[in-house]
């Protein structure tokens, strides 16, 4: 981690961006997570928000959603999913100050569906505070990685292996190694 200075340089001035599937919870891969049972927290998740809460200023997520777009699922289903998950990280300790998504398909390249950065600028009209400059990007696949670089935010992907990028396990082995600044 000492390749990354600026890990002992966050502060409440900072904000996080998280993808969701894969980073906060358990990816289905080739399908959606279209109701509320399929979502499952990855492991330590959780305690993880909790301590990056007391970190970063402002924490947002922005999803690509593009099942809504299929017609495999409703929005008020994701809605509901959201509103679960939020719930939960609250009863944890932890908090999502936003949840941003994009329900188009990826075939149609909306402004919203990342790598494109429609979702960064809606994040930051809700909170003027935001800079990208002081903001990390936490994502698990190369379109979050784009999305950061696009805004000059620091990235992180959750991976096994990221020659490019800071690269953890995942999202509380990222936490840890903040707190431990």
């Amino acid at each position: 981690m000492s390749r990354y200075p600026w890990l002992s340089k966050i502060d409440k001035r900072w904000t996080l961006f998280l993808d969701r599937d894969g980073v906060i919870n358990e990816k289905l891969e080739g399908d959606y997570v279209k109701h509320i049972d399929e979502f499952h927290f990855i492991n330590r998740t959780l305690e993880a928000l909790e301590l990056l809460g007391n970190r970063f200023g402002v924490i947002v997520i922005v999803t690509n959603q593009q099942g809504i777009g299929k017609g495999l699922m409703a929005e008020e289903e994701l809605l509901g999913i959201h509103q679960y998950m939020l719930s939960e990280i609250f009863n944890h300790g932890g908090r999502i100050d936003g949840v941003f998504y994009c329900p188009y398909l990826a075939e149609d390249d909306p402004p919203c569906r990342k790598p494109n950065t429609g979702m960064a600028f809606e994040a930051r009209d809700r909170f003027p505070e935001i800079d990208f400059k002081r903001s990390v990007m936490v994502g698990d696949s190369v379109s979050d990685m784009e999305f950061g670089h696009r805004l000059g935010m620091k990235c992180v992907r959750v991976s096994h292996s990221d020659e490019e990028h800071l690269s953890v396990p995942s999202l509380f082995h990222f936490a840890s190694a903040i707190s431990s600044q």
